[in-house]
């Protein structure tokens, strides 16, 4: 599938700056304010990212151990994009543009249910590249 065609659904921990910054570099995103009451659950836009075939990204790195939310991520074949690091919503969605190309070649090659964690760029990275892409890895299924 190729980046124009994929729709990314930003769980609402991600606030509105960072589906903004993922629009405004050409991305198609759905924001969970836009779909969903503040305190829903997580397994309902779960189940609406598998069956409406969006890949959602969130912050929440508890979510592949919480049972309920597992469970929906294999129920519902999500695609799930866990942004990680201690980073402004801001910094991590200039980090997830830089590296979208990286993240779609692993959902290319990993269907779904997948949990994949993409992670910053070491600060030595950035001093050499400010746009440098950060790590993919595979979560879940663990290998």
């Amino acid at each position: 599938m190729n980046n124009s065609a994929r729709v990314w659904f930003t769980d609402r921990d991600l606030g509105k700056q960072f589906p903004r910054i993922l629009a405004e570099a050409g991305l198609q995103v759905e924001r969970h304010g836009d779909l969903f009451e503040p305190t829903g659950s997580d397994e309902q836009w779960l189940e609406h990212c598998g069956t409406n075939g969006r890949v959602a990204i969130t912050h929440n790195s508890r979510i592949r151990y919480v049972p309920n939310e597992l469970a929906a991520v294999k129920r519902f074949k999500v695609p799930l994009v866990v942004v990680v690091g201690q980073a402004s919503n801001a910094e991590l969605a200039r980090n997830f543009v830089n590296t979208v190309r990286r993240v779609e070649a692993m959902l290319d090659v990993n269907p779904p249910p997948v949990i994949l964690k993409v992670y910053r760029p070491t600060p030595s990275e950035l001093a050499q590249a400010p746009q440098a892409a950060g790590r993919v890895e595979v979560w879940y299924p663990k290998a």
